[in-house]
């Protein structure tokens, strides 16, 4: 009996230790306009991750626009708003939707953001702070454009993933956002994705455009991720209210999201020292 409990502790132990060595690798998904697919992408890159073994959390940062909630068909209980009125933990408002996916609801939460004193943006870093070495990744859904909520989530992960269309508006959108966090003096690592292409070809040329104007005039590779093809499958999968890669798998754009997947997680880039910790330090001097 006493070899077993030894043993038993011992177990506690190592699992205890290979937590505390996990690293919640944080991610932004952003655009330099609105309507071009950023929360969709989302949801359905979050949930194609957590196909291929990792445990993710999709936390809903579009303010005044959060509806992550809405395109899974699960009403949220409880949000944002919940935490940071300190009526909830961080825990507490953590929901699972369908295919298992763990998401934070923004609520009209977000909106408080700009006003927390002190005292409040420590406890919700603190709050955010106990999902270091819980889950794989972090990511999220942040507004669209050049709010200065959006830049402050960007600057803090430091690891952003933009999307846009073959549209010039929504092209030259995304050039302005990585602009403005460059010229703002941060490190961000950006990496591209173009959704609703017609084939390869639009996507390879879009792409193009837009690393050729950022190597110019910003000095930056902006590697491109993958594209995802126009489909009518995502209009469908938004008003039965489920995510893509449920309703429809075999769809041409969740195949695109697949893919993107699988190049993102092929990459060899090093997660951060410190990871959501450091991300916590970031967030508290922007947010401060």
């Amino acid at each position: 009996m006493n070899d077993q409990a030894e043993a038993l502790r011992n177990l506690v132990t190592i699992q205890e230790k290979l937590a505390a060595a996990k690293q919640t690798r944080i991610v932004t998904v952003t655009s330099g306009k609105g309507g071009v697919g950023k929360s969709n992408f989302s949801l359905n890159f979050a949930l194609a991750l957590q196909k291929r073994g990792y445990s993710v959390l999709l936390f809903d940062a579009d303010i005044g626009m959060a509806n992550i909630d809405v395109l899974l068909g699960t009403p949220a209980e409880f949000n944002l708003f919940h935490l940071l009125k300190r009526e909830k933990t961080i825990w507490e408002i953590i929901q699972t939707g369908p295919g298992g996916l763990r998401f934070i609801a923004g609520g009209s939460g977000f909106k408080d953001l700009v006003r927390l004193s002190e005292a409040d943006l420590d406890y919700f870093a603190a709050q955010i702070g106990q999902l270091h070495g819980h889950v794989d990744f972090l990511i999220f859904d942040t507004g669209a454009g050049l709010s200065k909520e959006t830049l402050r989530f960007i600057t803090a992960a430091q690891e952003a993933v933009v999307i846009t269309t073959p549209e010039p508006t929504s092209i030259t959108d995304a050039y302005a956002l990585i602009k403005m966090v460059k010229t703002m003096g941060h490190d961000v690592s950006f990496r591209l994705v173009i959704n609703r292409v017609a084939d390869e070809r639009e996507g390879q040329q879009t792409a193009s455009n837009i690393q050729q104007v950022s190597k110019k005039y910003l000095n930056i590779e902006l590697p491109l991720l993958g594209y995802v093809p126009d489909d009518s499958h995502m209009i469908k999968a938004v008003k039965r209210q489920t995510a893509l890669s449920i309703a429809y798998p075999d769809s041409a754009a969740n195949r695109g999201i697949e893919r993107i997947a699988a190049a993102y997680l092929s990459e060899d880039k090093a997660v951060e020292a410190g990871g959501a910790r450091s991300f916590l330090q970031r967030i508290r001097r922007l947010w401060g």
